[in-house]
């Protein structure tokens, strides 16, 4: 599963639904799809997952690139969160909504 976030002033972000989900709860939501965070919502959702991601001991993310693979990357999560945080920051400028389906 595949899930894009999405903003009136900002380009689409799609990420891998476990991916997408481990971000939403960490952001305080519940992870379902499709969904979305009010204007109102998004300075708390945006300093949860800025704390997540300055946290030393929650810096990456296990994900297999290929099953047929053996070799495994490590992917930190700031380097995935990144991207929705440009999001949400852009969100929170424009007073707009966040959605995710």
């Amino acid at each position: 599963m595949l899930v894009t976030f999405k903003t009136k002033y900002y380009s689409e972000i799609t990420l891998f639904g476990h991916i997408a989900t481990h971000l939403l709860n960490i952001m305080g939501h519940s992870g379902t799809v499709p969904g979305a965070f009010r204007p109102e919502e998004l300075p708390a959702a945006l300093q949860k997952l800025m704390i997540a991601v300055d946290d030393k001991t929650n810096m990456t993310t296990d994900t297999t690139i290929d099953d047929d693979n053996d070799d495994e990357h490590d992917v930190s999560l700031r380097s995935r969160a990144l991207p929705v945080i440009a999001l949400l920051q852009s969100a929170i400028d424009a007073n707009v909504n966040v959605m995710w389906e």
